[in-house]
C-alpha cells in the first residue's frame, strides 16, 4: 500500500505498523517500550505521530492504512516527547545523574538517558516517587525497582519469548512493580535466569552482573561472532571481548544472542553466562608427563579413589593439588615423540587394535574428522568412538536402518507448522531450551502437544496430554498407539502404498499390544492410551522429537523404531510440520559422526566393510584400512579391563564420569599400558593418563560445528591460547605424523574442504558459504540457499527409496526393582550443567546457581524413609553407592529417584548399569535399581 511519512512516499505491507514502515525507510521514531522480537502495546507513548487526527497515533501498534499522511517529527511531538521523558526521569534513581545509572556505567546502553541527552534534560523537575527497593537475589542479574518504567519488555521477554511466565506486575499506582511469580525474589523465583529480560531493558532496572571482567559499552570492545558451546541447538550468539593490556590476555565481558539466526537471538543460562570457564585457573598450559614415582598407574584424587563415597558436599572439580605432583612439565616435542612412540610400539607389537581412540561431540568437525582418520590410518584401527554411544547410537541405527539416515528429517523451528507435536523421554527446557521456546510458542498458537515420560517434566505443564508411563515401557505404549490407529482407520493408507514397506509385518506385531495389555505394561488407562493415539492419528501434520530418555536404554533402538513407524504410518514425514526429531545433547554430536567419529563407519556413515567404500577411503587417505568395524565405547572399557586393549588417546572426553558402572571404568584406566589425555582441564580421566597434552578451548579455535538441525555453523577465535596450549587439530596432525603417517594442513578450511569431498551431505559446502548463520545439508545451492528444513519429500534414501517398517516388542529391564533395591534409577541433565561439569561448574555463574547434587524424590517415599529437603541420603546399587542431598518433589514418580551426572563428589555412574543395547551399542542409563536410606553423615 502506498502512504506519506514525513513528506516521503512510501510502500507499506499488509498489517505493518507505522514504525516498522518508517524503520523500512530509515526513520527514526523514538521508543520506549518496544523491542523488535515483542508484541507492541503501546504503554510509553514516545512514539505517537501525527495521522492528522484528533489524538496522536502510537506508531508500534497503530497499523498503515493506504494513502496515510504521517509525520513523526514536528515541535508538539517533540514538546509531547520531552516532558514524557522528564516525567519518567523523575523516578530514577539517578534522576539528577543519568551517567551514574548502573546500566548507563556498565554497558552505556541505557534508552533513556540516550532520549534524555536527545532532549537535553539532566535533571527533572518533579519530586520522585517513593522509593521501590533493590533485589540482588538473583546470581547474574540485579534488579533496580526505582529504575523500572514499567514498559512491561521484561514481561513480554520472559513470558512471551522464552514462554517460562515467571514476571508480571504486583502493587498499584507508586508501588506498582514488576514481579517474579508471587512477588519473590528474582533469585528465590522460579526464573531460569536465561537473561532475555536484562536483554530487553531500556533502562537500569535489570542489568547483568559481570563474570570475570568488569562490563563496558559495546563500543569499548570487539564483537566475535560465533557459536554457543554447548548443547546440540547450537545458539548464534556474539562474544564481546576486552583486549588484553600490559601483556594480560583478552577477556570475554558478555554474550549476547544474534537476531539474524535461527535461535532469533535467544539464549539460555549456559549461552549468555556460562563462557567464562575458558579463562578458569585450571587451565592446563603445558605438556606434562607421569612421573617414575607415579606408577603403577591409578587415582590420584580421593574423589576419584572413591575414598569419600559422596561425604564432600561440594567440589567441582579434580583438586590440582592432588594430582599435578604425580606429573612433570615437559617441552611439546618430548611429550608428542613420547605419544607417538608408545602409541606405535604398541600398534606394531600388539596389533593395531590393541588400541582405542575417544574423540569428542564438543571438537569440531574438522577435529572429529582428523581424529578418526589418524585412528584409522597412522594407527591402524577402526576401535575409534565418541559420545555418541552415549546419547542418540540407537536412534542412529533405527534410523539408518528404518529411513537411511541418521539425521533429524526436520527442524526443531518447523514445529510452528505442526498440529500435534509428541515429546518423549525428552526435558527440553533443561537439555535444549531454547528450541523449548520454539516448542512453547507454538502451544499458545494452538498446536496440541503430547508428553511422554515417566518424570513429569516441566514441559509437560504445558501439553495437553501428560502420558507418566512406567520406566522402560515405551514399546509397549507405543505399540498400543500404533494399534489404535491401525484399527480405527487413522493410518495415511497412501503414504503406506507409496512411501513405506513392511506393513503388514508391523499390523500383524502391533495387534496383540491392545490398549488392555499396554494398560497393565506401562501404568496409563485404556482410555487414555486411545485419546492419545487419535488425536496423534487425526492430526494433519504430527512431528516427534525424542530425548536420552528414549535412547539411553538397552531397547533404546526398539524404543526408535516404535516413533519411526509411528510416523510412517501416519505419514508424518517429508512434509512441513512433519517429522522424526532425535534432539541432539552435545553440540557437535551431529558434526563428529557425520565426520565419521564411530567406529563401524567413515565419514558420511559409509562402512568399513563394504570393499567398495574402503577402496575409496584408501585412496583419498593414500594407505590400506582395517576392514573390520571396531569398538564401541563401553566395549572399548571391557576390553582394557580385560587387557585386550593396551593403550588409549582419548580427546576431549570424560570417561571416567560420564561412561557407566564408573568402579569398572577405574579399574579398566589403571589397567591401560598407554594413556594420552588431550584436554583444557585436568579431568577425572587424567589422573590416570601417562602423558597429558593441553588442548584450545571452544572459544580459542576455527573450525565449523553441526547442530541438532543439520546447520553446519562456524565457531570463531574469541581468545587466545593461554600458555603453551595448542590447536587440537594441530596436536592430531603432529602426533599422526611422528606415528608414521604425515599430515600437512594449513588451515582448518583445508581439512573442512577434504572431509566434505568424501560425503555427499557436505559436498557443496566450504567456510565462505556457511555465512553468518550457517547453512543446513544437504545443500544444492548454498551460495544462494540456506538448505532444506525438511528431507525426504519424494522419496527416502534407501535402495528402494521406501522407508522399512520395522516391528519391535517390548522386552523387561534386565535389571528390576526388588526387595534389597526397591526403587527406579533415572539420570540426567540440569539447566545449569552440561555433560561431566568441566566447563559448567568451572563457570561462575553456572556453579553458583546450582552448586550440589542431590537426588529428586517423591515426598511420599521420602516420608516413608524420614527424609526432607536438604537430608542427606546413602543411594546404593549392586554396582556401587553414593551419599547426596535429597530433594522433593512431585515430578518424580513414586518408587523412582532422579539423579543428575554431572557432580563428581556424587557420581550417579557409579550405579549406573553398562549392559548394553544390542544395535546402538548404547548403555543403560535410564533404569537400574537402588536402595535410598538415610545417613548421618
Amino acid at each position: 500500500m502506498k502512504l506519506r511519512i514525513d513528506g516521503r512516499d512510501l510502500e507499506a505491507r499488509e498489517g505493518e505498523t507505522i514504525l516498522e514502515a518508517a524503520a523500512s525507510a530509515g526513520i527514526e521514531i523514538p521508543v520506549l517500550c518496544h523491542s523488535p522480537g515483542l508484541d507492541p502495546v503501546g504503554v510509553c507513548r514516545l512514539c505517537v505521530v501525527d495521522v492528522g487526527e484528533r489524538t496522536k497515533a502510537a506508531s508500534c501498534v497503530r497499523k498503515c492504512q493506504p494513502g496515510m499522511e504521517i509525520r513523526t517529527q514536528s515541535e508538539e511531538l517533540d514538546r509531547h516527547r520531552s516532558m514524557l521523558t522528564e516525567l519518567l526521569l523523575s523516578d530514577q534513581p539517578a534522576a539528577t545523574a543519568m551517567n551514574e545509572d548502573r546500566r548507563e556505567v556498565r554497558l552505556g546502553d541505557n534508552e533513556l538517558a540516550s532520549l534524555a541527552r536527545v532532549h537535553a534534560l539532566t535533571r527533572s523537575r518533579f519530586p520522585a516517587a517513593p522509593g521501590r527497593g533493590e533485589d540482588q537475589s538473583s546470581k547474574v542479574i540485579d534488579v533496580d525497582h526505582q529504575a523500572c518504567i514499567l514498559c512491561d519488555r521484561c514481561i513480554r521477554a520472559c513470558n512471551d519469548v522464552q514462554g517460562n511466565e515467571v514476571i508480571g506486575r504486583s502493587g498499584k499506582g507508586f508501588s506498582a512493580k514488576i514481579a517474579f511469580d508471587l512477588d519473590a525474589g528474582m533469585g528465590e523465583s522460579t526464573c531460569v535466569s536465561c537473561g532475555e529480560c536484562a536483554a530487553v531493558c531500556p533502562t537500569g532496572a535489570l542489568v547483568d552482573r559481570p563474570l570475570r571482567s568488569p562490563l563496558r559499552p559495546r563500543r569499548e570492545l570487539k564483537a566475535v561472532d560465533s557459536v554457543c558451546p554447548y548443547c546440540g541447538v547450537g545458539c548464534a550468539l556474539t562474544y564481546h571481548v576486552a583486549e588484553g593490556a600490559d601483556g594480560k590476555r583478552a577477556e570475554i565481558v558478555f554474550a549476547e544472542g544474534r537476531k539474524d539466526s535461527a535461535n532469533l537471538g535467544r539464549l539460555c543460562v549456559k549461552g549468555r553466562y556460562g563462557w567464562d570457564y575458558v579463562s578458569h585457573p585450571q587451565r592446563l598450559v603445558t605438556p606434562l608427563i607421569r612421573r617414575e614415582a607415579a606408577y603403577p598407574k591409578g587415582a590420584l584424587s580421593s574423589d576419584t579413589r572413591g575414598e569419600n563415597d559422596g561425604r564432600r558436599r561440594a567440589g567441582g572439580f579434580v583438586d590440582d593439588r592432588e594430582v599435578l605432583p604425580a606429573f612433570r612439565e615437559a617441552s611439546w616435542d618430548e611429550a608428542l615423540d613420547l605419544v607417538a612412540s608408545r602409541l606405535a610400539g604398541i600398534r606394531d607389537h600388539d596389533g593395531p587394535n590393541a588400541l582405542a581412540g575417544f574423540g569428542s561431540a564438543k571438537c569440531s568437525n574438522e577435529e572429529a574428522y582428523l581424529f578418526q582418520k589418524m585412528m584409522r590410518t597412522a594407527l591402524g584401527t577402526n576401535n575409534v568412538d565418541h559420545c555418541t554411544r552415549l546419547c542418540h547410537a540407537s536412534s542412529v541405527a533405527a534410523l539408518l536402518e528404518s529411513i537411511g539416515s541418521g539425521a533429524v528429517t526436520t527442524t526443531y523451528a518447523d514445529i510452528e507448522n505442526a498440529d500435534v507435536a509428541l515429546i518423549t523421554g525428552s526435558n527440553p527446557t533443561s537439555n535444549h531450551p531454547v528450541a523449548a521456546t520454539f516448542f512453547k510458542q507454538a502451544i499458545k498458537r494452538g498446536l496440541k502437544l503430547i508428553v511422554v515420560d515417566p518424570r513429569r517434566e516441566v514441559i509437560a505443564d504445558h501439553a495437553e496430554f501428560f502420558c507418566g508411563i512406567k520406566p522402560g515401557t515405551d514399546v509397549a505404549f507405543y505399540n498400543a498407539m500404533m494399534q489404535v490407529i491401525i484399527e480405527e482407520g487413522l493410518c495415511d493408507e497412501s503414504f503406506i502404498e507409496t512411501r513405506t514397506e513392511g506393513f503388514e509385518a508391523l499390523r500383524e506385531s502391533v495387534a496383540e499390544y491392545t490398549p488392555e495389555r499396554a494398560s497393565k505394561i506401562c501404568g496409563l488407562s485404556p482410555e487414555r492410551i486411545r485419546d492419545v493415539a487419535r488425536v496423534f492419528g487425526r492430526a494433519k501434520r504430527a512431528i516427534i522429537f525424542w530425548g536420552m530418555g528414549v535412547s539411553q536404554h538397552v531397547y533404546g533402538t526398539n524404543n526408535a523404531r516404535c516413533l519411526i513407524s509411528l510416523a510412517l504410518i501416519t505419514g508424518n514425514v517429508g512434509a512441513p510440520g512433519s517429522g522424526l526429531h532425535p534432539l541432539r545433547g552435545q553440540n557437535n554430536v551431529q558434526g563428529a559422526s557425520d565426520a565419521g567419529l564411530i567406529p563401524m563407519v567413515y565419514p558420511d556413515y559409509q562402512r568399513v566393510d563394504d570393499a567398495r567404500v574402503r577402496e575409496k577411503f584408501e585412496a583419498a587417505w593414500g594407505c590400506s584400512l582395517s576392514p573390520d568395524p571396531g569398538l564401541t565405547v563401553v566395549e572399548i572399557t571391557a576390553g582394557a579391563l580385560a587387557g585386550s586393549i593396551r593403550g588409549m588417546y582419548i580427546m576431549g572426553e570424560n570417561p571416567f564420569l560420564s561412561d557407566p558402572n564408573v568402579n569398572k571404568v577405574r579399574k579398566a584406566l589403571s589397567k591401560l599400558d598407554f594413556l594420552v589425555v588431550q584436554d583444557i582441564f585436568l579431568t577425572e580421566t587424567a589422573e590416570f593418563a601417562d602423558v597429558i597434552l593441553p588442548a584450545s578451548a571452544y572459544m580459542e579455535k576455527l573450525g565449523t560445528y553441526t547442530n541438532t538441525d543439520r546447520r553446519v555453523q562456524l565457531g570463531r577465535p574469541v581468545l587466545e591460547l593461554p600458555g603453551q596450549a595448542r590447536l587440537d587439530w594441530e596436536i592430531i596432525s603432529e602426533v599422526s605424523t611422528r606415528a608414521g603417517y604425515p599430515m600437512r594442513y594449513a588451515s582448518t578450511d583445508e581439512i573442512f574442504a577434504e572431509f566434505a569431498g568424501l560425503t555427499s551431505s557436505y559436498a557443496t559446502l566450504d567456510h565462505n558459504t556457511l555465512g553468518a548463520s550457517g547453512k543446513l545439508w544437504p545443500n544444492p545451492d548454498p551460495e544462494h540457499e540456506e538448505g532444506p528444513a525438511v528431507l525426504f519429500t519424494d522419496r527416502f534414501p534407501t535402495e528402494s527409496g521406501r522407508a522399512k517398517l520395522v516391528p519391535a516388542q517390548w522386552s523387561a529391564a534386565p535389571e528390576l526393582p526388588d526387595e534389597r533395591y526397591p526403587f527406579v534409577l533415572n539420570t540426567g541433565r540440569l539447566l545449569e550443567h552440561w555433560h561431566t561439569g568441566g566447563m559448567t561448574r568451572r563457570a561462575k555463574a553456572l556453579d553458583a546457581i546450582a552448586p550440589e547434587a542431590f537426588a529428586a524424590i517423591h515426598p511420599k517415599d521420602a516420608e516413608a524413609l524420614g527424609l526432607i529437603t536438604g537430608d542427606r541420603a546413602l543411594v546404593e546399587s549392586r554396582r556401587g553407592k553414593i551419599r547426596i542431598a535429597v530433594k522433593l518433589t512431585t515430578r518424580e514418580n513414586r518408587g523412582a529417584i532422579f539423579i543428575p551426572f554431572h557432580f563428581r563428589e556424587a557420581a550417579a555412574n557409579l550405579l549406573t548399569l553398562d549392559e548394553l543395547d544390542p544395535d546402538g551399542k548404547i548403555p543403560e542409563f535410564k533404569l537400574c535399581a537402588v536402595s535410598v536410606t538415610r545417613c548421618e553423615d
